[in-house]
């Protein structure tokens, strides 16, 4: 966690203060923000590795900071604190584009041990770019260094979340995932349960990628097992460097 620029928007000061504290003493640089309309300029103008946001704010909300985030394609992590313990404020915050919540009271270890994942999961993303590689599945071309997907030439206009998903198929084509893998292996662990946020991301994913949504060909439904990415059989994609 050393120099890591992470900005943290909550209105209860001692919360903000002690989270502060810890995080300063692994190395990072933290910000403390309490409003939340002071957070949303914070975050947009600002080069942060990590945003931790309450969702009841004064101002902004943490769940309206994190939409106009991914509606800018913005692909900071976000981990959402909330004192809200429904099912439904948990999946509209996992919906909107966050990576990760932790609801209150919670443990420093535990918001500590998130934390770290989050920034695994950053690193191993990372090491799979190559900066002008292009991977080309069909019609698709990827390029994963700037996070840009055209389709028949055309750029598609994907939020984190969904390109995510899809470099997750890409890299493993013909691979069938179950619903709670992909929750595991795409959103991170701590997500049991949320399978049916998997099958909206699913059908947006198909939204934007098919011809035809309702007979899909790249993201491919395995009934009773889950999906997988539909290339052509026996072949590897192609990866182009230019």
């Amino acid at each position: 966690m050393e120099n890591k620029r992470i900005l943290i928007v909550e209105d209860e000061q001692e919360i903000g203060d002690l989270v502060s504290l810890h995080l300063g003493d692994l190395g990072a640089q933290v910000t403390h923000v309490t409003n939340g309309n002071i957070g949303l300029q914070a975050a947009v103008s600002g080069d942060w590795d990590l945003l931790i946001l309450d969702i009841q704010l004064t101002g902004a909300s943490g769940l309206e900071i994190c939409r106009q985030l991914r509606r800018q394609n913005q692909v900071i992590p976000i981990l959402l604190l909330t004192s809200r313990s429904t099912e439904l404020d948990r999946v509209v915050g996992l919906e909107v584009g966050a990576d990760d919540y932790i609801p209150k009271p919670f443990s420093m270890l535990e918001l500590i041990a998130r934390i770290k994942a989050i920034f695994r999961r950053v690193a191993v993303m990372t090491n799979h770019l190559t900066s002008e590689e292009i991977i080309r599945v069909r019609d698709l071309e990827i390029m994963e260094a700037r996070r840009l997907v055209k389709l028949s030439g055309r750029a598609v206009d994907l939020t984190a979340r969904e390109f995510n998903l899809l470099m997750h198929f890409v890299r493993h084509p013909g691979r069938v995932f179950s619903r709670t893998e992909l929750l595991d292996q795409v959103w991170g662990y701590n997500h049991e349960g949320y399978e049916h946020t998997v099958n909206s991301h699913i059908n947006r994913l198909r939204s934007k990628l098919e011809l035809d949504p309702r007979h899909p060909e790249y993201i491919i439904t395995c009934w009773g097992v889950g999906y997988k990415l539909q290339d052509n059989p026996g072949k590897t994609l192609p990866r182009i460097v230019v």
